[in-house]
């Protein structure tokens, strides 16, 4: 996978920020930057903010997963 460096460091930084931002937001208080959130309603904000959090663990997930040793377990299975 290219760049893997790369993708685990976005889905760090979307649950970390995820994260602070739903403490921030139970404390009555929000990122600046994430603030574009809150115009639909705060259900929302804090539905998208969930989101990002299970999506950065997803991408972290994903960015370490080594897909060739993944390849040759399932198609050693098969054979059997």
């Amino acid at each position: 996978m290219k760049n893997k460096n790369l993708w685990i460091l976005t889905g760090l930084l979307l649950v970390i920020f995820g994260f602070t931002a739903m403490i921030l937001q139970m404390i009555g208080t929000q990122w600046v930057f994430l603030s574009f959130l809150e115009i639909p309603g705060r259900l929302f904000a804090f539905l998208s903010k969930i989101i990002m959090v299970i999506g950065g663990f997803i991408i972290i997930v994903l960015a370490r997963t080594d897909w060739t040793r993944e390849r040759e377990e399932s198609l050693g299975e098969e054979e059997e």
